[in-house]
């Protein structure tokens, strides 16, 4: 059973840096969390993420600092909560901060990256109309489940989700141009 919700977080971490490292995207993606410091991932994280080439047996949970949300370019959260608690450390990156449901969502709705369009940039015209207020309790629509002491079947479940998730996100935020090179800056 995965306990002290180090589940979601290494897994999204894992799947995300794999993506973006086989779309030649030099990019440095981490994880951080509010609940649990210094533990492992979940053996349930560590069995989906092999079939798929990924080992996080190194990861090791830590705590949202000021630090790692200033060096962020983009910070992406689980749940309306972690969006919420990251801009209680940090007021200044709600701008930059979404769950991960939230930013695919809008992101198809707003149209994906432009070539010269800065990540910055994109991340703004984004969440161009977005009020801290429309994050306030839980929503399905922009939580991802937590499989913390439920059944391997949800984790499962998760690692698809995810899957999809973080492929479209991909896929918006760094498209690919005719050459088959990401076809956006940094």
């Amino acid at each position: 059973m995965c306990t002290g919700n180090v589940c979601r977080s290494p897994m999204a971490e894992a799947m995300l840096r794999a993506r973006l490292a086989a779309r030649g995207v030099a990019a440095s993606v981490s994880s951080a969390g509010t609940a649990t410091e210094d533990r492992p991932a979940s053996d349930e994280v560590l069995e989906l993420l092999a079939p798929r080439g990924l080992d996080g047996s190194g990861h090791r949970s830590r705590l949202i600092e000021p630090v790692l949300l200033g060096d962020a370019d983009l910070v992406l959260a689980m749940a309306r909560l972690h969006v919420r608690d990251a801009t209680l450390v940090d007021p200044s990156v709600f701008g930059r901060t979404f769950t991960l449901k939230e930013l695919v969502r809008r992101g198809t709705a707003t149209g994906p990256r432009g070539a010269d369009e800065r990540l910055a940039s994109w991340l703004a015209r984004v969440g161009d109309d977005r009020l801290p207020t429309a994050l306030l309790g839980d929503s399905p629509a922009d939580d991802l489940a937590d499989p913390v002491g439920r059944r391997f079947a949800v984790f499962k479940k998760l690692a698809a989700e995810l899957d999809d998730l973080l492929d479209a996100l991909v896929d918006l935020a760094w498209p690919v141009g005719p050459d088959g090179r990401p076809a956006t800056p940094r």
